[in-house]
């Protein structure tokens, strides 16, 4: 019973030994790798560089140093969504604070390029965590706060703006409003008067007509009435009717165009 403890043991411990060994074998391998990266990166090669980072990548997650020149290259090349992701995975991968403190530093940088201040400002408190002696960090993160706080001040000043624009529409939609108001009124004015003016033309019409009828009947008094009026005698009279209808008419369509409303032009 004692052997097969004894035996248990030493397997357990020689696979745990067998694991660390293929583990420090892995890191090595990949530091052998970030290194190879490095040199392709210094010699303008970027592909090979990326192609090399990335295998170092995949051989072990105890090497924060690959992700981190990766996004390095990501951030001269101006990839910054990379760059991003790899600084993030090098501070999660990283272990010792130096090595969290430049990734997070870096990832305050891709931030500042996005004009995404807020979150840069965080970025550099947590690299300030992993060392609070850091100059350049406390430098960019102080201009942070101040490219935010001018952000936020720009974007004040447009909501301002964007409200007194639309405070300006809303005076200039009443004054409209005013304005149609006051044309309507002289519109009603002009209508009255129209109608004013036909009626006295009417009333004249009507008492001019009235005077011959008058003068007839004194004439009829004296002299005598024939029984009968000719055919010349009607047809005369129907005319003089009708171009009497005919001027009553014109004066009425004169009115009425007098009244019609023009639609004002706008000043923008």
């Amino acid at each position: 019973m004692r052997f097969l403890v004894v035996l248990f043991l030493f397997i357990g411990l020689f696979s745990f030994s067998q694991e660390e060994k293929n583990k420090e074998k892995a890191l090595n391998e990949s530091k052998t790798l970030t290194w190879q990266g490095n040199k392709n990166l210094a010699n303008k090669k970027f592909v090979e560089a990326e192609v090399a980072y990335r295998k170092a990548i995949s051989k072990s997650d105890e090497n924060p140093a690959a992700p981190f020149n990766l996004g390095n290259a990501y951030y001269n090349n101006e990839t910054y969504t990379e760059a991003f992701g790899r600084f993030k995975q090098a501070g999660e991968t990283a272990t010792e604070k130096k090595d969290k403190h430049k990734a997070y530093h870096n990832m305050g940088n891709v931030f500042m390029k996005r004009k995404e201040y807020e979150k840069a400002i965080e970025s550099y408190k947590e690299a300030l965590r992993n060392n609070a002696t850091d100059e350049e960090t406390r430098y960019n993160l102080a201009l942070a706060k101040d490219m935010l706080k001018k952000q936020q001040d720009e974007q004040k000043n447009e909501d301002k703006n964007k409200e007194d624009k639309k405070d300006q529409d809303k005076k200039d939609e009443n004054k409209e409003g005013d304005n149609e108001d006051e044309n309507k009124d002289k519109k009603d004015g002009d209508k009255g008067e129209d109608k004013k003016e036909d009626g006295e033309e009417d009333d004249k019409k009507e008492q001019e007509n009235k005077k011959p009828e008058q003068g007839d009947n004194e004439k009829d008094k004296k002299q005598p009435r024939p029984n009968q009026l000719s055919k010349q005698q009607i047809q005369n009279l129907l005319e003089a009717m009708q171009n009497e209808e005919k001027k009553v008419q014109q004066k009425i369509d004169k009115k009425k165009v007098k009244g019609v409303k023009l639609k004002n032009q706008k000043d923008w």
